[in-house]
């Protein structure tokens, strides 16, 4: 397996990287959050004018990618930005199960997606649920030739910015069973539907969405009913390698402030660089992120293998990812003394976002387990 980029994906993440460094830093990103703004809408649109957003589906819907590669080039460019913009969730998780599932009405809607001109956000983990995407209660009640979802959904990514839902519910089966699970697109603004927003301790945004009530057309079900779940598994799947792909740019930023910071900083008339302790230390955080950088690759490289191969590589993948990125927080932060954690400097977002990503579709103890548990079977 070729594990290089192809030309157009080197160009794809030169670009992506020039235009973030002159468009987007960390003051910005911190007047955006003052201001009360979930994102930055102009950067979504020239996200969505050079393509990104189009980088991110399969030619049949109107993309030019899709693949493993363009996911993680994308999403590591992202990371390395510190980007706070309705992707993940509105492309990857709710776009990719439209794009798997659709009809060829519901994948009409993925033009505006690609074009940056609507949102779209998958409802899916609920309040006791933990990390299971098994464990669904929300119900789906046939009542003649409608549908109606009643249930409560939690931490919905950009779930208040959204146009419109893609919700998983239960037509059949207990609460844990993966059979009886369907997806339904669901307007946001569609009776019965209440959505509070949140915002994360990275700033990224989210959702409570309590659904009481709200009536559908069976037109609203996404592909075949009670069958969802593989779909969804490999949505999140796709999301997994996404956020790895982008704790490791957020890693390599930390690590680029930090090597500036130790160069510039001097104590007895000296740069810190030069003191052997904090050299040792930086050389262990590197050996770290190349590590995670190869567990990326190994993940996007086998993205579409057979589920039970792709799902050991997510889940080692993840893991690795996840206590790199908790050394790499750490470290940074305490090579640059209290500095590091004040909200003025950038370093503070790359770390609470590392944080963030590590408890997003199971941290490391849960796919540490399920590594385990995926290689017994």
């Amino acid at each position: 397996m070729d594990f290089n980029l192809t030309e157009e994906r080197a160009m794809l993440q030169d670009m992506l990287q020039r235009v973030l460094a002159e468009t987007y830093d960390h003051e910005a990103r911190r007047k955006l959050l003052a201001e009360g703004k979930p994102y930055d809408a102009e950067v979504m649109a020239k996200l969505a004018e050079l393509g990104v957003l189009g980088a991110l589906f399969p030619e049949e819907v109107g993309g030019f990618g899709g693949a493993g590669f363009d996911l993680s080039v994308v999403f590591e460019e992202l990371g390395r930005a510190g980007t706070i913009e309705p992707i993940l969730g509105n492309a990857v998780l709710a776009g990719g199960l439209v794009a798997a599932l659709g009809s060829e009405d519901q994948k009409a809607m993925l033009n505006e997606v690609i074009a940056g001109q609507a949102i779209l956000a998958f409802a899916h983990s609920e309040p006791t649920a933990r990390y299971d995407l098994n464990q669904i209660s929300t119900k789906a009640v046939a009542e003649g030739d409608k549908i109606v979802l009643t249930g409560t959904k939690a931490h919905v990514l950009n779930g208040a910015e959204a146009n419109m839902l893609v919700v998983s519910a239960r037509e059949a089966g207990e609460d844990h069973d993966q059979d009886g699970i369907s997806l339904f697109v669901v307007p946001a603004d569609a009776e019965g539907v209440m959505i509070t927003g949140r915002l994360n301790i990275d700033g990224t945004a989210a959702a409570m969405i309590q659904l009481e009530g709200v009536v559908l057309d069976t037109s609203a079900r996404l592909g075949e009913p009670g069958k969802a779940y593989d779909a969804i598994e490999t949505a999140v799947a796709r999301a997994i390698l996404a956020v790895c792909a982008e704790a490791l740019g957020a890693m390599e930023a930390a690590k680029d402030l930090t090597i500036n910071y130790l160069k510039e900083r001097k104590q007895f008339g000296v740069a810190i660089g030069k003191f052997q302790a904090l050299q040792h230390r930086m050389a262990d955080l590197l050996i770290e992120v190349e590590q995670a950088r190869s567990a990326v690759v190994n993940l996007a490289g086998n993205i579409n293998a057979p589920r039970d191969q792709r799902e050991r590589y997510v889940s080692a993948a993840k893991n690795l990812v996840g206590r790199a990125g908790a050394l790499v927080a750490e470290e940074t932060i305490q090579m640059h003394g209290g500095i590091g954690m004040t909200d003025e400097y950038a370093l503070s977002h790359f770390a609470r976002r590392l944080v963030m990503i590590d408890h997003l579709f199971g941290d490391v103890d849960h796919h540490l387990e399920r590594f385990i548990a995926l290689n017994a079977a």
